[in-house]
């Protein structure tokens, strides 16, 4: 599998269930904390090509698939 990157921020609960998934499926992943990075919802939005409204945003490899409800929905389908 590609490795995942996920879009968070400090006191998201959705970004904690995120990364703990990923974990937990011992699965490579890269947690990106957008205050501390310093990436608006903004900057987010031009990368995934729609309005961004929360965190976290979940990519696998370069395909955007959405939050923490879809991660689980794709791990659950693929593996």
């Amino acid at each position: 599998m590609q490795p995942i990157t996920i879009f968070g921020r400090e006191g998201c609960g959705y970004c904690q269930r995120a990364k703990q998934l990923a974990e937990d499926k011992q699965l490579a992943f890269k947690y990106i904390d957008i205050h501390k990075e310093g990436i608006s919802k903004n900057d987010l939005e031009k990368t995934i090509g729609k309005p961004v409204e929360t965190v976290p945003q979940i990519f696998i490899g370069r395909e955007h698939i959405g939050g923490y409800t879809e991660l689980n929905a794709y791990l659950s389908q693929s593996h």
